[in-house]
């Protein structure tokens, strides 16, 4: 079944964001439209509406490292035009579309937003070399020159034979790059009726190893992957980061596939060092509840049920890691420490660690439905009908779970407080919609009582509350 659907956030949502630190929204790996209103993973079936409510959150995921990852385009002319900024753009419309598209998208469940890595950028260009810095000459502003800089060709990676280019000859790149001899740079470029080089990206000798013998897109994702598990926090900032892009533009399946390849030991630490970058936490967490075993338990959980901190970057990872070893008796205690407490008042358990048990809740049943049975993870779910601020959440999830007993509730909450907000109202109208979608096709086949019910309080609310049932009807579809 697939149906069109918005998650707008509700006020309530909206207040307890802004209580964050404005540093920690700008540098959260998942405060983005994965965040607010799907998380990566939870594109894989039904697709959703970004609303206008959530789009001006979206946020670019943070620099991981101080290293030079951008490419600038130099030219055949001489003039450098800035490409990183461009590439954003282009990568978050890019992530836009495919959050519309009703195919599964393959990012990683709990990485930050994916990124082209080294090989996609080497894949999407015509000519790829390594080259050692030879000499440069510098700018003259007074005399309106960019300078040169003239490498030598050491690896070629790509070209084509029309390029002319073979191991040993030297390229003048059109504007001034300073460095020594000895340093190396990748060049990638494209080939019209001459070659227009884009600005090296300055690279270390572990990174020109890592480069070529790095298995190309072409490849089958098991095989790339158990390359780039051996890079995960390498010294070079650039490798471990492209080894991390890699793993965060991988699809689920694909890392639970290759996880015998994990290196467990160095996991553990990683999920428990403060130094590790919390970018990267959600990855090793999953990772970690992939790899590890049952002695791992009680450390995760000491983690996870912990409310030390008001955001805690990548934790829903890390929770996910954590039911993935624990099963059931995991939830049970998620539901004691993150959920229960949260429908308090005032409620112990920051809003933030209840919204990632949430995530990781979602993640079990997309991605892990033997973990935990199903219906146990709708009641689960159900839980979070009393917290105000996730009911819009919980209803449109459940209606994706085909839970069709929530019903009743529904009709009881429909515009009283503090359910009348419009979040809630839209989201109850395309809980019928989808609900009436359950019908036979057949007409043979008896109606089922939910969906008459639903039918009519549909009719109902069309009566009392048009302005809502003909939103949602534009969006729920």
């Amino acid at each position: 079944m697939f149906f069109m659907i918005v998650i707008p956030v509700s006020l309530r949502q909206s207040r307890r964001l802004k209580q964050l630190p404005l540093s920690k929204l700008m540098s959260s790996p998942t405060i983005s439209y994965e965040k607010l209103g799907k998380p990566a993973f939870f594109a894989s079936h039904q697709p959703r509406f970004l609303s206008r409510e959530r789009v001006h959150m979206i946020s670019p995921a943070p620099q991981t490292s101080s290293h030079k990852s951008k490419f600038q385009d130099s030219g055949s002319s001489g003039t450098v035009r800035s490409w990183p900024a461009t590439l954003f753009i282009t990568s978050l419309l890019f992530a836009l579309f495919a959050f519309l598209s009703p195919a599964e998208t393959t990012a990683c469940p709990f990485c930050s937003a994916p990124q082209l890595t080294l090989a996609e950028q080497i894949a999407q260009t015509d000519i790829a070399v390594l080259a050692e810095w030879k000499s440069g000459v510098q700018p003259d502003f007074s005399a309106g020159t960019a300078g040169t800089t003239t490498f030598r060709i050491e690896k070629i990676i790509k070209a084509p034979e029309a390029a002319g280019l073979e191991v040993g000859k030297e390229i003048t790149l059109p504007d001034y790059t300073p460095g020594l001899e000895g340093e190396f740079g990748l060049l990638v470029g494209t080939l019209q009726e001459t070659i227009s080089w884009l600005s090296p990206l300055d690279i270390s000798k572990a990174g020109f190893d890592y480069v070529i013998n790095a298995p190309g897109p072409e490849n089958a994702a098991s095989l790339r992957l158990k390359y780039f598990v051996k890079f995960l926090e390498h010294k070079d900032a650039l490798v471990a980061d492209d080894a991390y892009a890699e793993f965060a533009n991988a699809a689920y399946s694909s890392i639970a596939e290759v996880k015998d390849s994990f290196p467990t030991d160095q996991l553990r630490k990683w999920v428990y060092d403060p130094e590790t970058p919390v970018t990267r936490l959600g990855l090793y967490g999953l990772m970690l509840g992939l790899s590890g075993n049952e002695n791992d338990i009680p450390r995760l959980q000491d983690k996870v049920t912990a409310n030390e901190e008001d955001f805690r970057l990548g934790i829903d990872g890390v929770m996910a890691g954590y039911l993935l070893l624990s099963g059931a008796d995991g939830l049970t205690v998620l539901e004691k420490t993150k959920f229960e407490p949260a429908l308090e008042t005032p409620s112990p358990v920051p809003f933030s660690e209840t919204f990632a048990a949430m995530q990781a809740l979602k993640f079990l049943w997309e991605y892990a439905p033997d973990t935990v049975e199903k219906e146990r993870l709708r009641a689960s779910m159900r839980t979070l009908m009393a917290h105000p601020d996730l009911a819009d959440l919980v209803i449109i999830d459940l209606a994706r779970w085909e839970d069709w007993s929530l019903l009743p509730r529904l009709k009881e909450i429909y515009g009283q407080e503090p359910y009348d907000v419009p979040a809630i109202k839209r989201a109850i109208v395309g809980y019928l919609i989808a609900a009436g979608k359950q019908k036979p096709e057949d007409e043979q086949t008896p109606v089922p009582a939910f969906v008459k019910e639903a039918e009519a309080f549909l009719a109902q609310l069309e009566e009392e509350d048009p302005k809502t049932v003909k939103t949602a009807r534009l969006l729920f579809r």
